[in-house]
């Protein structure tokens, strides 16, 4: 194995009765695992995010709550044009949010005047089906046998914590409309990766996320956040089967041209990140702020299975990421 960090595998609360963090639950999983019993107001946040990269396009679709309000999206970029196609709302006291307590069960749902999401997952995959005055998709995103994703349990405290699970090079199927053009989505050469989020934050917070898909493997890798913890949310996706890296990676961007190639490297990994598209999102209600650089592109380089192997990460779409937040 390539980490230090304690593999769960039966199923566990990540709360304790009394809200605190379970020490139990630290650790990481291959399949979800953790039941996100979160009790209290206020610094808790939930949500689900999915990006899906196509020939084509590029969408994302986040539900949230964080307490006080819900905050919820549909983007598309046109990979052509470079045309993004947004709508954003922000729903007081995230009035008529939907977050099961388990990542892959049940509904996940957010609905307001611009803008429905709805979230179905069972055993056999996920559909998601969402719309705004712009945009409307219908996507059908199968859970391979044998799929493996990445579950982490990040620990600031007893009372700061969060649960991630990360899922990469997810087939996806479906329609996706724009502006009154109808485009088909196939699992032949289309990915959908999923950020599925349950804890209690600290007010303020950066991160990094990056993603990459393609048939067969996928890379995710993240930073800053977990600095401390003990734990990483970096792992190698082959055949379905995951490859946990517990090493802290050394990030390398610039900031002043996030179109630059971004390189990540450490044990285990020497990545290349080659940009085609910068998504910025700003945010400021006064006590409440966030600034995202969200960068689409390619990726090169390789990483290492736990067995040792060198696995090429040419031919990889995704992401790479710089989040900063206030909330």
């Amino acid at each position: 194995m390539t980490t230090h960090e304690r593999e769960i595998t039966a199923p566990v609360d990540l709360c304790l009765p009394d809200g605190r963090l379970n020490p139990d639950a630290v650790g990481w999983t291959r399949t979800p695992l953790h039941r996100a019993n979160l009790r209290g107001w206020g610094r808790t946040k939930r949500w689900e995010y999915w990006g899906v990269v196509t020939p084509t396009h590029v969408i994302g679709v986040v539900a949230s709550s964080i307490d006080y309000a819900g905050v919820h999206g549909l983007y598309v970029l046109d990979r052509a044009t470079g045309q993004e196609t947004a709508t954003d709302v922000v729903v007081p006291l995230a009035r008529g949010v939907v977050m099961p307590e388990t990542s892959g069960a049940g509904r996940a749902a957010a609905r307001a005047k611009k803008l429905a999401i709805v979230i179905d997952q069972d055993p056999g995959g996920t559909r998601i089906r969402a719309a705004s005055h712009d945009v409307s998709l219908d996507l059908s995103i199968p859970l391979p046998p044998g799929h493996e994703s990445l579950g982490v349990v990040v620990p600031w405290s007893d009372r700061l914590f969060q649960y991630t699970v990360k899922d990469v090079a997810r087939p996806v199927s479906g329609s996706l409309t724009v502006h009154g053009t109808r485009h088909e989505v196939s699992a032949d050469d289309s990915f959908a990766v999923l950020d599925h989020g349950r804890g209690r934050w600290p007010y303020a917070m950066t991160w990094n996320w990056a993603a990459g898909s393609a048939h067969g493997r996928g890379i995710q890798l993240g930073d800053k956040w977990t600095d401390g913890t003990g734990s990483t949310e970096n792992a190698l996706l082959v055949d379905g089967r995951l490859h946990k890296i517990g090493q802290k990676l050394d990030w390398q961007y610039d900031r002043e041209d996030w179109l630059a190639p971004w390189h990540i490297s450490g044990d285990g990994v020497e990545a290349v990140f080659t940009p085609f598209h910068e998504k910025v999102a700003r945010t400021e209600m006064v006590v409440v702020g966030t600034e995202t650089h969200q960068c689409f592109g390619t990726w090169s380089g390789h990483a290492r299975t736990d067995e040792g192997v060198w696995v090429d990460l040419g031919g990889l779409v995704g992401w790479a990421e710089e989040a900063q937040q206030r909330w």
